[in-house]
This record gives C-alpha cells, sequence and structure tokens, in this order.
C-alpha cells in the first residue's frame, strides 16, 4: 500500500505545472506527459481561517471573552468527557490519556526517575492557558470545536480545581485563568528562539 502511494504521488509530480512536460516524463520513467490541473482543493477564505484561527499561547494572548465556574464544569466533564477519559478523569488507556490525578508518588516531578509516573494536568502540565487552548481546538474528540467559550471555561476550571490547582468554588475568565500558576511551571523552559517572546 505505502509503495503503491509512492507511486501515485511520483506519478502526479510527474505531472506538475512547475516543470516542463518533457522533463517531467523523462523524470518518472514516462514519455512526456501534458502538464495539467488536477482542480484538488480550493482556497479557503477569510470566514474559514478565522474559525481555525484560535490558538491561545501561554501568555494569554488570544484568549476570549466569557467565563465559566468549576461547579458547571464537573457537569459538563461528565456528559461530554468521561465517555473518554472516565468518569474521575482516570483516562482508559492506551487511547485516551490521565486528566486528573494528584498522586503522590508523581509529585516533585519525579518522572525521570519513574517513566511509569503517570503524567496529569495538576502534576505535569506548564500553563493553564493550553489547558484552555487545547480543549476549545481539539475537545470533545468528535465533535472538536463545539463547545461554546463559556463551556470551555467551565471545563477548565473543573480540570484545574479537580487537580488541586484552584477551588472548586473558583469561576474563571480570561484575566482570572492568566493569574493561574501551575505547580511545576518552574520545572519548564520556555523556547524563547525567536527572540524576546519567553513567556514570565
Amino acid at each position: 500500500m505505502r509503495r503503491m502511494l509512492v507511486m501515485v504521488l511520483v506519478a502526479l509530480g510527474a505531472c506538475s505545472e512547475d516543470q516542463p512536460a518533457a522533463a517531467n516524463g523523462a523524470a518518472a520513467g514516462f514519455s512526456a506527459i501534458p502538464a495539467k490541473h488536477y482542480g484538488l482543493g480550493r482556497a479557503v477564505t477569510p470566514a474559514e481561517v478565522a474559525a481555525l484561527d484560535l490558538d491561545v499561547g501561554p501568555d494569554g494572548n488570544g484568549l476570549p471573552a466569557g467565563s465559566g465556574s468549576a461547579t458547571a464544569g464537573a457537569d459538563l466533564f461528565q456528559k461530554k468527557c468521561s465517555m473518554c477519559h472516565g468518569p474521575k478523569g482516570q483516562g482508559m488507556l492506551p487511547a485516551f490519556p490521565l486528566l486528573i490525578s494528584r498522586d503522590p508518588k508523581a509529585e516533585g516531578f519525579a518522572f525521570a526517575n519513574d517513566f511509569k509516573l503517570q503524567k496529569s494536568i495538576g502534576n505535569y502540565w506548564p500553563h493553564a492557558t493550553t489547558v484552555f487552548d487545547y480543549v476549545r481546538r481539539a475537545m470533545p474528540l468528535l465533535q472538536p470545536g463545539s463547545l461554546t467559550n463559556d463551556e470551555v471555561y467551565a471545563l477548565t476550571a473543573f480540570l484545574l480545581a479537580a487537580n488541586e490547582v484552584i477551588p472548586m468554588s473558583a469561576t474563571l475568565d480570561s484575566a482570572s485563568l492568566m493569574q493561574v500558576k501551575m505547580p511545576y511551571r518552574d520545572k519548564f523552559v520556555d523556547d524563547n528562539r525567536r527572540g524576546g517572546n519567553e513567556v514570565k
């Protein structure tokens, strides 16, 4: 199957408009093939780009308006997340990871000493804002992008509260979410290779 795919890609490359037809044919081992446009795909519209341009950085840049409480998030988690991640966020390996745990054995960031320790949001995730980002863009698995901003704030609040990062009585919005400091944030080194963009 893989070899067939490679052959198809070679054949398509032989018909590229970027090279003369005769050269294409010679390179692929065929007689000269006229350049063709296969009409695959189309240019994306600005609205389609905007619908997917939802990333939120570690510094909170890109967080939308809205708010949600951890208690509302607990209810949402059972309705929209527990079928994959388990009713207590315990995960269903190998496909669906653990989300909620503060197992004392994994505290202290001891993963290098024991590779079997499971990473969760509470004992490993570096930025609370990127929890929001991932939930909004990728979850639920079969309906990514279907959650409202308020629902994403509520789910983020619940996940952080269940991992003992914030109180279960908390309500999050963009301002309060940016103030949350994850327990092991200082164990990570920011990638500032683009120059001066390190997150404080």
